[in-house]
């Protein structure tokens, strides 16, 4: 009998083979437990995964075998370290095993054996016995050279004749060689000091993941507001870890990209952790920020699990309106795509410590909301975020101005020069509210060797193509900005 235990089996065998199977001799010397695991998650949907576990090692030669690795694992990526004595152990071999258990592989395995197909009907018991001639599935390659697992029905070559599609409950008579019940990594240790060894274990992971959400709630005027920033987990790796420290990565890491493997995906259930504030430390690190977890918490496979990074209180906002049309560039100029045009209602906030914040701030979307005149939370508009720097602004465009309006003219065009001409033109900003002075700032776009000639309003040069007017318009009123621009070709 076969018995498999998850966790460090220690095997003196005289050579090591790529299944169990190829082993004359298994020996159970301990089950080593965790003494610790640590995750850092990045926001590029993978992890690395270290684990610490004490090894009784003889000397010479032993085979290790590790069953607690995720199923997404990278196997180019793990590492074994001794911690107690790192140069008195050498990993010889390393092997991967992932034909994981389960009725078609087990069939598959079966071919050419004798398997028994049972149906229940009633009280009554059939079986029909023979010899397997197929395996379940199939492999096809497309022309591209995709491999894809198909099904196909099954052959069973029986006293009678040969049966199609036989169905109904299977039995074999022994479980084939070299199926692991989960994914598991073997290898092969020399050793020239005997004893316990503590020993760290390293590897990279697919279906590990991380984001972050924020909510903002503004105050009556849009002055300050409360932001509230939630980091949600997701582990679809394969693996259940427990009491692990964990680590968030946010930065744009460069990696090799391979072909992608295909993952199962399965329902996620949502846990929300207490809200605890400043739970997660950051700190700079290399070129990235490094979020840790104070304590150590779970992450079972399957699960998306939400986490409160930061909170804080009051902070410092303005509220513009910014008119700027979608313009298409021609040759008398740019031109709008469309008029009138909408208004845009965006946010700003400084990411400073004066404003409660001064920190890295991970990319995500932030979402904003109100309270009514009766007190009720309502949604007024969404916005995505890059990672963001301390001491550095964001704007959020949360919508368009229902009852600003805005429209663009050109009223006149010479050319002056065949590379010099000049242009005349009228914008419209008007404010149908019924109380409250708004300031709408219209952008406006040239191009090449261009001159603002004159303006009816103070202007602010962005850069090379953008310059700005930021007008005050009356509730109920209309403001128009006129200007010439001259522009050399």
């Amino acid at each position: 009998m076969v018995t498999v235990k998850s966790a460090f089996v220690l095997l003196t065998a005289l050579s090591l083979g790529v299944q169990t199977a190829a082993f004359a001799k298994e020996l159970e010397i301990g089950q080593a437990t965790s003494e610790g695991t640590s995750i850092t998650i990045y926001n590029q949907n993978f992890g690395l995964v270290r684990d610490v576990r004490t090894l009784p090692l003889e000397k010479g030669v032993n085979f290790v075998r590790f069953s607690d690795v995720a199923a997404a694992i990278d196997p180019t990526s793990v590492s074994y370290t001794s911690l107690t004595a790192p140069n008195a152990v050498v990993v010889r071999e390393q092997n991967y095993q992932y034909d994981v258990m389960s009725p078609e592989t087990i069939l598959s395995k079966s071919v050419g054996k004798e398997v028994t197909f049972r149906r229940y009907l009633n009280s009554s018991v059939s079986e029909t016995r023979g010899i397997l001639l197929n395996p379940p599935q199939v492999t096809i390659v497309d022309t591209n050279g995709n491999p894809s697992t198909q099904s196909v029905g099954l052959v069973l070559k029986t006293d009678s004749g040969i049966i199609l599609n036989p169905s109904g409950e299977s039995e074999v008579k022994e479980l084939p060689p070299g199926l692991v019940p989960k994914p598991s990594l073997l290898w092969k240790l020399e050793t020239n000091k005997p004893g316990d060894h503590k020993s760290e274990i390293a590897y990279q992971t697919a279906g590990m993941s991380w984001k972050c959400d924020y909510v903002a709630i503004a105050n009556d005027d849009d002055t300050k507001t409360d932001l509230t920033s939630w980091v949600t987990l997701n582990n679809e790796c394969g693996a259940s870890f427990k009491n692990a420290a964990l680590k968030l990565m946010a930065g744009d890491v460069n990696r090799v990209t391979a072909p992608a493997q295909p993952m199962y995906m399965k329902a996620a259930r949502m846990e929300a952790a207490n809200d605890m504030a400043q739970q997660f430390s950051e700190k700079s690190f290399a070129e990235y920020h490094l979020y840790t977890l104070a304590g150590t918490t779970d992450l079972n496979n399957h699960e998306t699990k939400q986490m409160s990074l930061f909170n804080a209180a009051a902070v410092p906002t303005r509220k513009l309106y910014i008119y700027e049309p979608e313009m298409s560039q021609t040759y008398g100029g740019w031109s709008p795509q469309r008029n009138p045009q909408k208004v845009n209602v965006k946010i700003e906030v400084a990411n400073t410590k004066a404003n409660n914040l001064g920190m890295a701030l991970p990319k995500g979307k932030v979402r904003v909301y109100k309270k009514d005149s009766d007190g009720s939370l309502q949604f007024i508009g969404e916005d995505l975020i890059d990672h963001t720097p301390s001491d550095e602004k964001i704007r959020l465009y949360i919508g368009d101005a229902f009852d600003l309006v805005g429209e663009r003219k050109q009223m006149t065009y010479t050319q002056v020069s065949d590379r010099k001409f000049k242009a005349n033109y009228e914008i419209s900003l008007r404010n149908r509210k019924k109380e409250g002075d708004v300031t709408i700032t219209a952008v406006e776009h040239s191009y090449g060797d261009w001159k603002i000639n004159s303006s009816s309003h103070k202007y602010k040069k962005v850069d090379s193509n953008t310059f700005e007017f930021p007008v005050t318009v009356p509730a109920g009123a209309e403001v128009k900005i006129q200007y010439e621009v001259e522009v050399k070709s």
